[in-house]
């Protein structure tokens, strides 16, 4: 059995590093304990820092995807894994070191498709705590899962078609609800982990004033904007990296 973990980055310099070494402690976990190899692939979203440089620096393959659209960089991804389970991780997304092997044990059901992990946002600004925290009961209640950390079967990946290329943003949320509703049509399931979680940067939520929070990282809004390639470059430009 092989593992793919595809890492999409754009200007990650300052965090890849991180989310790499303790990518690679998760390996080494997989391996030790169950005997499963687990490859990286890093691909750079046409960054001008040094993102491309920090992944070969570490070992793992490093592919290029010229636009920006991270549904596209996912899938880049995706179309060079060899491993039968494709994981998703966030380039800013430090991951604990049982994380890789979690996984491996829920897709041993044949019943399970794939699903994604809880993550453990840390803001320092208490309104960003009461706002992340809020978005975590909806996301609860309507079976809503970001892409901080995903995986899905192979097979199911590409029956799927992968994400949406048509999306600029909240294509991992509409992976997870396409793969459900293809779960259950295969009398199957995704399963969101729960009794682990990973923890991405709160950069964001640390240094942007509450109407910008609001507005750029808002479920409601990415809805109505994610096919706006447009509304979205500004993300690529302005928001710190």
């Amino acid at each position: 059995m092989l593992l793919t973990i595809v890492v999409p980055a754009f200007n990650e310099e300052s965090y890849l590093g991180e989310t790499l070494a303790s990518l690679d402690r998760a390996k080494a976990f997989l391996q030790r304990e169950r005997g499963i190899q687990t490859e990286i692939i890093v691909v750079d979203n046409d960054s001008d820092d040094a993102t491309a440089d920090v992944a070969l620096a570490l070992g793992v393959t490093v592919a290029r995807e010229a636009l920006h659209n991270v549904a596209k960089v996912r899938n880049a991804g995706a179309k060079l894994s060899n491993g039968e389970t494709i994981v998703f991780v966030d380039a800013d997304t430090v991951v604990p070191e049982n994380l890789l092997s979690r996984i491996v044990d829920v897709m041993s059901d044949d019943t399970c498709f794939g699903g994604a992990v809880d993550t453990d946002y840390q803001p320092k600004k208490l309104t960003a705590q009461a706002y992340l925290g809020f978005w975590r009961i909806i996301g609860k209640l309507t079976g809503m899962a970001q892409g901080a950390t995903q995986f899905c079967c192979k097979d199911a990946f590409f029956t799927l078609k992968g994400y949406d290329e048509t999306l600029f943003m909240g294509e991992d949320v509409d992976l997870y609800w396409r793969l459900k509703r293809f779960a259950k049509r295969q009398h199957g399931r995704v399963v969101f982990i729960e009794d682990i979680r990973v923890v991405p940067s709160t950069r964001r939520f640390d240094q942007w004033r509450l109407w910008r929070t609001l507005l750029w990282t808002n479920p409601l809004f990415i809805l109505m904007f994610r096919r706006s390639q447009r509304w979205w470059r500004g993300w690529y430009k302005s928001a710190p990296r």
